[in-house]
């Protein structure tokens, strides 16, 4: 049960979900037979890819504006966001009729960029993460009167984003684990709000990007505690340190924040795209990764896993597509030497023709000063069916001699 000192409430939660009634609209909840047969239980997807601008984010900046006064409206508003709060916020701020304008960092996916600027919003680019640009969003707040529009850290945000909880326990009431992504923490904390109040047995568990993880060490040093790098695909939660806000009550409701790693983002990404016909952005699929990297009996079903967001520029969807087939065996790329005479290479893609492995692409390269005058050296990358396949293939060419270089 929450503490009464806690930052936000469970009445807080409802009158959010009162205040969103015809703004969002309840995402969907689907089965996922593939998932079920990985974890051992049964698991949801709840998915937020689905709703209004792409992600959560609309729930807690439309909680945040609509409870502005009419002179805090009358200035304008101003965010920070790497692309989902930011269409949150111009979305929000469109449907109330408010001026806005949104820092994103340098490098912010283009589809979220363009998103942001067609919901209305006047929009910067400033520094490399989110924290760089919230810096420049709170000079503008001070200079110029417009309200800052936090991604996470303020009692209305976490107010609204719990109201995802809430869908949660009506869409499965018989919910025992939920698991979530993680970035400064409103969504996490939200749903903890909602979900603890009503049914204190549930399992919440928070995911973050191994390589942008400020949570753990957080958590550990009993306060925030901003990290000194990040490097991670998933920009939606590369959030370098959490919100006290949120962090109160991560702290006292939240059960575990874990990790999960780059190749599993990847490989969960992929596995949503193929196995459940959803388009989910890096930091939308991390909870996916954490039930993917843990495995049987890692949780209590049924299992809820949040689809945060699907706002995914098409280019890294298709480079992430391609990482997530090589980490799970779907590629499989090396280099070879062969004697520099007739029928080798076709030797060569005989064997692996024999092994059922598609070549993708082949490099023969001639002259070299580290060949031998009488060799050459072949580049390839095949398409296999998985990590067995790919043992199978190296086994059966070395088996035949060929000496594999993968540098």
């Amino acid at each position: 049960m929450a503490s009464p000192s806690l930052p936000v409430t469970l009445d807080d939660v409802i009158a959010a979900q009162d205040l969103l009634s015809g703004v969002v609209r309840p995402t969907p909840l689907e089965y996922s037979r593939a998932l079920s047969e990985r974890v051992g239980a049964d698991v949801y997807l709840k998915c937020e890819n689905l709703q209004r601008a792409g992600s959560f984010k609309i729930r807690g900046a439309y909680t945040r504006i609509a409870r502005l006064s009419e002179e805090e409206k009358a200035r304008g508003i101003v965010a920070a966001s790497a692309g989902n709060h930011a269409q949150g916020v111009a979305l929000a701020a469109q449907l109330l009729g408010i001026d806005s304008t949104v820092y994103m960092p340098i490098g912010a996916p283009i589809p979220k960029l363009l998103a942001t600027r067609a919901y209305g919003a006047h929009v910067e680019q400033v520094g490399t993460t989110v924290d760089e640009a919230l810096v420049a969003a709170k000079e503008m707040a001070a200079s110029t009167g417009a309200v800052l529009i936090h991604p996470f850290d303020h009692a209305d945000i976490v107010a609204g984003q719990g109201t995802c909880g809430l869908e949660i326990l009506d869409q499965c009431p018989e919910v025992k684990t939920i698991v979530t992504s993680a970035g400064g923490g409103g969504l996490l904390a939200g749903i903890a709000v909602a979900v603890k109040a009503k049914r204190p047995d549930v399992r919440v568990i928070g995911v973050q990007a191994e390589q942008a993880a400020a949570y753990p060490q957080s958590l550990a040093a009993g306060k925030p505690v901003p990290l000194g790098a990040m490097s991670t695909m998933a920009d939606g939660i590369a959030v370098g340190c959490p919100g006290e806000v949120p962090y109160a009550i991560v702290r006292e409701l939240v059960d575990a924040v874990e990790t999960v790693s780059e190749e599993m983002i990847s490989r969960a990404l992929l596995f949503v795209l193929e196995r459940a016909k959803l388009v989910v952005e890096p930091a939308g699929a991390a909870a996916v990764g954490r039930l993917l990297a843990a495995g049987q009996g890692s949780c209590d079903g049924p299992v809820v896993a949040v689809l945060s967001g699907g706002n995914i520029d098409p280019l890294l969807l298709l480079r992430i597509i391609r990482h997530g087939m090589s980490a799970a065996g779907r590629y499989l790329q090396f280099r070879l030497r062969v004697p520099d005479r007739p029928g080798s290479l076709a030797a060569l893609l005989a064997d692996l023709a024999a092994v059922d492995a598609n070549v993708l692409e082949i490099e023969h390269v001639r002259m070299g000063a580290t060949l031998h005058v009488d060799e050459v050296e072949i580049a390839l990358q095949l398409e296999t069916k998985g990590q067995a396949h790919c043992e199978e293939v190296l086994r059966t060419l070395r088996g035949k001699g060929y000496k594999l270089n993968f540098g």
